[in-house]
C-alpha cells in the first residue's frame, strides 16, 4: 500500500467532463488506444471539471513565461479496466525487453519486473479506498511543446520504466544537456505547481489535484493544515 492511500476519500461528486483539447497540445490517435486499451463512452481526455480549470491555470502561465507554447496532454482519465491493460503490456514489454521469455521466468526475475513495472503504474485496484490516480479523474499525464509544435525533449518518454522518470534525475549533471532537461521538467512542474497541482515524486509528467496523492503531498509540506482526498473512482 502506498502512503497517499491512508488518506481518506470524500468524493464531492464534481462531474467528469471533456477537456477543451483546443486549448492544449495533444497527440492524437491516443497512445493507449494505439496498443488496443478500451475506454468506453469516455474518451481519455476526460477530466473532473475542476480539475480542468486548474489545467488552464496552468497553460495560461506558461504562456505567459513562453508565449505559444502548449501543454500537451498525454493521458488523463483512466477507467480501472486500462489500468490493468497497461500493466499487463508493461509487464509483457519489461519481458520482451529483457530477452526473456514469460513462461521460463524464475520468481526473483518475475518479482523484479513486477517492482519496476508498478514503480511506475499504480495497482489496477477496484477497492473504492484505494483507487488508481488516472481513474478520479484528478491526474493528467504532461509534457511541453514550443512554438514552432515542437515536443520539448525531457530526457526520457513518458512511462519509461527507469530511474530517468524520476523528476530530479538531471538536476546533479555536469554536462550542459542533462541541465537543459532538468530546466524543462522545472518549468513543467512550475507552472503546474502555480496551478495547485502536485507532481508525483516518482514521474517528472504526472500531476494531480484533488485526488490521494496530491492530498498526501499537501499534508508532508503543511502537517499543521491536512487536507482529505475529494476525488474518488470512477469506473
Amino acid at each position: 500500500m502506498r502512503p497517499d492511500h491512508q488518506i481518506p476519500i470524500f468524493d464531492c461528486g464534481e462531474p467528469l467532463i471533456e477537456i477543451p483539447l483546443e486549448l492544449f497540445a495533444v497527440e492524437s490517435p491516443h497512445p493507449y488506444e494505439k496498443l488496443g486499451a478500451t475506454y468506453g463512452e469516455k474518451s481519455p481526455y476526460y477530466l473532473r471539471e475542476s480539475v480542468i480549470e486548474n489545467l488552464i491555470q496552468a497553460q495560461n502561465y506558461l504562456d505567459v513565461l513562453h508565449p505559444n507554447w502548449r501543454i500537451q496532454i498525454f493521458d488523463a482519465y483512466r477507467p480501472i479496466a486500462v489500468q490493468q491493460f497497461m500493466v499487463d503490456y508493461s509487464f509483457a514489454q519489461a519481458v520482451q525487453d529483457r530477452g526473456l521469455a514469460e513462461v521460463e521466468l524464475s520468481p526473483n526475475q518475475r518479482q523484479e519486473i513486477w517492482e519496476a513495472v508498478y514503480e511506475i503504474w499504480a495497482v489496477p485496484s477496484w477497492d473504492e479506498k484505494t483507487p488508481p490516480p488516472h481513474s478520479t479523474g484528478a491526474a493528467v499525464d504532461v509534457t511541453l511543446v514550443d512554438d514552432a509544435g515542437q515536443i520539448i525533449n525531457m530526457g526520457s518518454p513518458i512511462d519509461e520504466m527507469s530511474g530517468r522518470s524520476h523528476p530530479d534525475y538531471y538536476a546533479n549533471f555536469d554536462h550542459q544537456q542533462g541541465q537543459k532537461y532538468h530546466t524543462h521538467r522545472q518549468l513543467l512542474r512550475d507552472v503546474m505547481l502555480q496551478a495547485g497541482f502536485q507532481r508525483n515524486p516518482r514521474e517528472w509528467w504526472h500531476f494531480s489535484i484533488g485526488d490521494q496523492m496530491w492530498a498526501w503531498l499537501n499534508n508532508q509540506s503543511n502537517p499543521a493544515n491536512p487536507v482529505t482526498a475529494r476525488y474518488g473512482r470512477l469506473v
